[in-house]
């Protein structure tokens, strides 16, 4: 007589084939069941962990590649807009360096009244002449450095010390410049123009008396180096010597006292 077939073996299961349904007992066929679903259940979150990976991976790349072409874009924009932007302000600067004025500056020159005296310079053509033959070269490098309009004491120089003084002021009319050879300025020269004689001349003894009281007369040049011909003259010691001698009458105004 045969026996009744258990009732797990008759149920038929997609998941397994007719032959397993039959040899398998019922406690075998339900952990095969747990144990393929665990299976698939893995798989499934392994592939969800993948596509999760690979999602963010895309991400990453997108933004770091974004991030590339945004800044070789930007430097690509920063280089036209360089290449288009106008000149810098240390360019214009430069460019228009020629045409800025400075500030006039104040000398001192000396002459041998035997060759060249201030009547000589009053004299002169429009009261302008070349201040030249000078050959040291502390005394050329300040010719040199002279501006148009810049003011210098007109000093008279000789043996006796009477005769060491201040008798003028003159301007120059015409910066540095080389004359052809043979001529007086082939060594340089420039030219100055006769603004005023002072009323009183200022001696160099005088100027000596000063340098306790006037500031910066002690480091003068005419006091510290007795042979300079060319000296830069400070601002407050100008003042001094200008107010020692009076004052000086420029040509202008002698001509209208003459007239009136």
């Amino acid at each position: 007589m045969v026996g009744r077939i258990p009732r797990a073996i008759t149920s038929p299961s997609a998941q397994f084939p007719a032959k397993t349904r039959l040899l398998l007992p019922a406690p075998a066929i339900a952990t095969a069941l747990t144990l393929h679903r665990m299976a698939r259940k893995a798989a499934s979150t392994v592939t969800a962990a993948s596509k999760k990976a690979a999602t963010a991976a895309s991400k990453k790349a997108a933004t770091a590649a974004s991030k590339k072409a945004v800044t070789a874009a930007s430097k690509k924009a920063a280089t036209a807009a360089s290449k288009k932007a106008p000149p810098t302000a240390t360019a214009a600067s430069k460019k228009a360096a020629p045409t800025v004025t400075t500030a006039s500056k104040y000398w001192l020159l000396k002459t041998e009244p035997g060759e060249w005296s201030w009547s000589d310079q009053a004299s002169a053509p429009g009261g302008v002449g070349p201040w030249d033959g000078v050959r040291n070269h502390q005394a050329m490098n300040n010719l040199r450095a002279m501006r148009c309009g810049d003011r210098c004491l007109f000093y008279h120089s000789g043996a006796g010390a009477a005769s060491r003084r201040v008798v003028g002021v003159v301007e120059v009319a015409r910066e540095w410049y080389e004359g052809e050879e043979g001529e007086a300025t082939a060594g340089g020269a420039v030219d100055v123009r006769a603004v005023g004689e002072f009323q009183k001349p200022v001696g160099l003894a005088e100027i000596k008396k000063a340098a306790a009281e006037v500031e910066g007369m002690k480091d003068f040049a005419l006091i510290r180096q007795a042979r300079l011909s060319v000296m830069p003259v400070p601002v407050k010691i100008w003042d001094w010597i200008c107010e020692m001698g009076g004052g000086f009458v420029q040509d202008r105004e002698v001509e209208d006292e003459t007239e009136g």
